[in-house]
């Protein structure tokens, strides 16, 4: 990095010269990450799975059936697809209920490397990348089967960020989503094939958004994965090794509806990231937006990626070494109450406008409580974080992830049942 006097100069240049203002997107700790005690790297947060190396990756698998769904805590996968459904006027609770014991069916297979039950194309299935598939359901969802009284609380559209907020609908709201995730992109996209055309004539599918992270094999040394800013990106994530308040974290514990025991919230939000203009700027500047060093991902005042940040540090002309403007002092965990797993995935779709590229983050995020644990962290990145000028908020969703099946019933079977 720069001396710490250069640093200063370009601090006021970036930071006081209009580039922090809040004009783009934030990303709800996506794109640098929490600081806190007892939490690691979300890479590292998987260390209790053992992901097979390359020359086994495709036998490898994830069960299905259990009390939680799986590709919430999964080692996260190389690939994801996210696709979300309206459900049509006029569909049937039963109907529906169809749809998610077929879903199950079908998931419970994939992902043991068998076909679906309809599959025209069963040699696909035959290796199955440790796919995951996670039910989810939106807000709508409740409305449509007649059981809007069995809706969590919690269970609403994001309120407006109009700071940073540029939603469509294209990539917005949904009453039922899968979540697909595996290390081989064709597994994926046969999967959301079977999967998708299970939904006929009840639910019609309203969007389909896909993603990657390093390959299997790439990154033997397992360091966190890097966004398309170049950025190291989860730095910190709870653990069950390493928080003892790791299931209240993530899972609900049935207090608001009995049926959601052992469920999860997903939020998901698709970032758009302006590449040209964040090229525009030196390597320095983005490291005082960002809070920490490009190379390794370690705060501005340490040396290594999980170093614990000082706040208070304050460089040779004054000031803050870490900038409180920075997107790692906005989306800084102030209490245990907003801790969340991420699980992010970027994305690369074709240009649009002219553009060079047409590039972005897809942020999940998976909590007990969003209204407690999101809204509060995403309102501080809205209000003031520096890489608002390179981000926006395109896409917004948040879904229930019921608790998992037992082998031979279905998600949401405790609520359409109960």
């Amino acid at each position: 990095m720069a001396d710490r006097t250069s640093r200063g100069l370009s601090r006021r240049s970036v930071l006081t010269g209009g580039v922090a203002a809040v004009v783009g997107g934030g990303a709800a700790g996506a794109l640098a990450g929490y600081t806190g005690r007892g939490v690691v790297d979300d890479d590292e947060a998987v260390t209790w799975k053992t992901v097979a190396d390359s020359r086994v990756v495709g036998s490898a698998s994830e069960p299905f059936y259990g009390p939680r769904q799986a590709g919430v805590t999964t080692a996260p996968q190389s690939h994801a697809a996210f696709v979300a459904f309206d459900i049509v006027p006029g569909a049937t609770r039963t109907e529906v209920q169809g749809v998610l014991r077929a879903w199950s069916q079908d998931a419970a297979r994939l992902t043991q490397g068998h076909p679906g039950l309809a599959d025209l194309e069963p040699e696909l299935a035959a290796d199955p990348a440790r796919l995951t598939v996670t039910i989810g359901l939106g807000p709508g969802f409740f409305d449509a089967i007649g059981k809007p009284d069995k809706r969590p609380e919690w269970l609403q559209q994001l309120p407006a960020f109009p700071q940073i907020d540029q939603l469509e609908d294209r990539w917005s709201e949904g009453d039922l989503l899968l979540q697909i995730c595996a290390d081989d992109p064709l597994i994926v996209a046969h999967a959301a094939r079977i999967l998708a055309s299970g939904v006929r004539g009840v639910a019609r599918q309203k969007w389909a958004q896909r993603g990657f992270r390093k390959a299997v094999g790439t990154d033997p040394s397992g360091r966190t994965q890097r966004n398309l800013f170049g950025q190291i990106d989860g730095t910190v994530n709870p653990t069950p090794e390493g928080d003892m308040d790791f299931d209240q974290i993530l899972y609900s514990d049935g207090s608001d509806q009995r049926w959601m025991r052992g469920g999860s919230a997903l939020v998901l939000r698709r970032i758009r990231m302006t590449m040209d203009t964040w090229e525009e700027i030196d390597r320095n500047s983005r490291e005082l937006s960002v809070g920490r060093t490009l190379d390794t991902g370690a705060p501005l005042t340490g040396t290594a990626e999980h170093d614990p940040a000082d706040f208070e540090a304050i460089d040779d002309v004054g000031l803050p070494v870490i900038p409180p403007e920075s997107h790692m002092a906005r989306a800084r965990q102030l209490n245990r109450g907003e801790a969340m797993l991420r699980r992010p995935y970027n994305y690369d779709d074709p240009p649009e406008g002219g553009e060079i590229s047409n590039t972005g983050l897809l942020f999940t995020a998976y909590m007990a409580d969003p209204v407690r644990t999101y809204i509060p962290v995403q309102q501080r990145l809205a209000e003031k974080d520096a890489l608002n000028t390179w981000t926006i908020p395109i896409g917004s969703a948040v879904f229930a992830i019921p608790p998992g099946a037992p082998e031979g019933g279905y998600v949401g079977q405790q609520l359409l049942e109960g």
